[in-house]
């Protein structure tokens, strides 16, 4: 079963440069400006829209996880719907390294397949 550990370390490398990227940028353009500059042009528009799918569908296999591993998924939710990727790299970042990063992967199906279910 495959762990947290690669995806935390992946986190935490991605954090810093990100994170001075995006101060950068709210420096330069402020918050407004950032949403102004996705809203100007039907390709920022298209980049927001891409973005926003990847982040919900990052949140439906987060919740049944965190709920999966003992964690309290609602501030993950809020970081990712206000601040973007950022739920989603402090979700992996402050995951336990045993954590299974798949859950329910060990579990068997309900029936094998060209079995008879009704046995």
């Amino acid at each position: 079963m495959q762990s947290m550990r690669g995806a935390r370390i992946l986190s935490f490398i991605i954090l810093v440069p990100f994170t001075a990227l995006t101060l950068y940028a709210l420096y330069d353009v402020g918050f407004v400006g950032l949403l102004k500059y996705q809203a100007a042009q039907s390709g920022g528009i298209q980049v927001f829209a891409d973005l926003s799918i990847a982040l919900l569908f990052f949140v439906l296999w987060m919740v049944p996880h965190a709920r999966h591993t003992g964690r309290n998924p609602w501030p993950y939710i809020v970081m990712t719907l206000v601040l973007g990727s950022y739920g989603p790299l402090l979700y992996f970042a402050l995951a336990s390294s045993d954590d299974p990063l798949r859950v329910g992967s060990a579990q068997q199906p309900a029936h094998a397949p060209n079995s008879n279910p009704y046995d």
